[in-house]
């Protein structure tokens, strides 16, 4: 009976050892990315976070030191230039880059227009973000001055190719038979772009967008050349210079002064800290979208 049982169980074979075998590289390379980016997050919050609640919440809500070796927070207005410049490259960028995508999924399709779009599109994603900063400065600053809507400017053009190469792949993805019963109820194109096909595509949507607001809000070598240098806290979008948490970021770090570096560890966190928040809320809403639908 020992023997009959042992019979029944499946012979080792070169296709199981070959599954096993890409099991076991398909882990060690989720390994491999995961561990650089634990690394980044433990170091970050180990070193930033004592820096921020040691001084809770005077760090979220004091004035940037203009000593930059004296010892103690804040960093309120480069959190607070870090939403303006991030919050108008987004206003910018999203409506425009998801209008793109729809022209170019639902309209134009394979005409010239349409493959010339793609084309630039693509060369965009590769233009390295200083060459976008130095041209808002010629276009822009040298013209108005430093704002923290030059720097919106910079980042909505960094922000426009992914918006658009994101949502594209996305309004692919939405099965045709839907776009065809809407048709055969009646429904025009607008509308079923509109009813149907945008709500299909939704959280694959929001994901490229918040894939580019996350790039954008790390973002510093455009900012250099847009938004100027300010300590003191600056609510306008368009007058006078501004600030945000990667370029102090970028200017504490490069000091020399333990009680600048120590800021720049704090604003980093605090940077990870708001990307997450957004993320986070724009994911739930998201969800709860997709349930109604």
């Amino acid at each position: 009976m020992t023997t009959v049982a042992s019979d029944l169980h499946a012979k080792p074979s070169w296709r199981s050892a070959r599954s096993a075998i890409m099991t076991g590289l398909m882990v060690a390379a989720v390994g491999a990315v995961a561990l650089p980016l634990v690394a980044v997050l433990w170091a970050v919050i180990e070193r930033g976070a004592s820096v921020a609640f040691a001084s809770f919440p005077d760090f979220f809500t004091s004035e940037i030191p203009v000593i930059s070796r004296r010892a103690g927070p804040g960093m309120g207005p480069a959190i607070v230039g870090t939403f303006l410049v991030t919050g108008g490259a987004t206003l910018l960028s999203v409506p425009l880059g998801i209008l793109g995508a729809i022209y170019l999924n639902e309209y134009g399709g394979t005409r010239k227009l349409a493959r010339a779009v793609r084309f630039m599109a693509t060369v965009m994603t590769g233009v390295p973000s200083i060459v976008m900063g130095l041209f808002i400065y010629i276009m822009w600053t040298m013209r108005f001055g430093y704002s923290a809507f030059g720097g919106a400017l910079a980042l909505a053009a960094l922000m426009l190719p992914v918006v658009i190469g994101s949502t594209e792949q996305m309004l692919r993805l939405v099965p045709s038979h839907l776009r065809e019963a809407s048709y055969a109820l009646g429904a025009t194109k607008s509308r079923t772009i509109i009813a149907i096909v945008l709500p299909a595509a939704a959280p694959g949507i929001v994901s490229g967008c918040l894939l580019a607001v996350a790039r954008a809000a790390g973002e510093t070598a455009p900012l250099l050349f847009a938004v100027g240098a300010a300590t003191a806290y600056n609510p306008s979008l368009f007058d006078e210079a501004n600030t945000s948490l990667s370029l102090q970021i970028f200017g504490n770090a490069t000091s020399s002064f333990a009680a600048a570096q120590d800021r720049a560890w704090g604003a980093a966190f605090t940077l990870v800290l708001l990307t997450f928040l957004v993320t986070f809320i724009a994911r739930v809403v998201t969800a709860r979208f997709s349930r109604m639908r």
